[in-house]
Order: C-alpha cells, then sequence, then structure tokens
C-alpha cells in the first residue's frame, strides 16, 4: 500500500517496522487483536493510518510504558517509545482490564 503511494524505502521499513511491533505488543499481552491500515489523503498530502488495538490487561502506567528501557516483559524496553519515533504522528489510549488502542500515521515526503 505504502509502495503504490510511492513511499520511499526507508519510510516503508519504517512503516513495516511500526506494524510488527504492534503486532508483537498485541500477541505478547493481549493474545489477540487487529491491526487496522488505511491510506489517508488530508489538505493535499498523503499517508498510511495504521491503528493497532486490542481488548487485553490494558496499560496501567501509559507515561511509565512510554519510557526507553521500560518493559514488563524482560525485554529492552523500545517497543512503544520506538514505535513513536519512526512515524509522524501517535497516539495510545489504554484503560486496565478493557484494552489499548495505538493509532499512527505517516505522511508521504
Amino acid at each position: 500500500m505504502g509502495a503504490e503511494l510511492g513511499f520511499e524505502a526507508g519510510d516503508l521499513a519504517m512503516i513495516a517496522t511500526a506494524i510488527s511491533e504492534l503486532a508483537r505488543n498485541i500477541v505478547l499481552y493481549a493474545g489477540r487483536g487487529e491491526i487496522v491500515v488505511r491510506v489517508l489523503h488530508h489538505q493535499g498530502r498523503q499517508g498510511i493510518l495504521l491503528i493497532g488495538r486490542d481488548e487485553g490487561p490494558g496499560i496501567a502506567d501509559l507515561s511509565l510504558a512510554m519510557r526507553d528501557g521500560y518493559s514488563t516483559s524482560g525485554g529492552l524496553g523500545l517497543g512503544l517509545p520506538g514505535v513513536r519515533r519512526l512515524m509522524d504522528e501517535f497516539h495510545i489510549e489504554s484503560t486496565p482490564g478493557k484494552g489499548t488502542s495505538v493509532t499512527l500515521w505517516k505522511w508521504k515526503r
């Protein structure tokens, strides 16, 4: 989809990495969920919208989860903070016991 829009190889790699990280988090923490990918057209700009959502345990402390190095799984703690750096826009909502939704935008340069 990104290639059809004319995204450069580096941006395509960032989008693929973000999707992979969202999917990994869904499988690891929630067991199941979904990732929605859509084309964006806004004020003459084109982009890709990614939404990763699940109905898992949620994130108790979003500010802590967004810190580099913080991990509840024993990993490097680079997942969500890394995804935020890869994409142009990032929004996360999470409710303990109800799930998490991460919305990402990447705009074509």
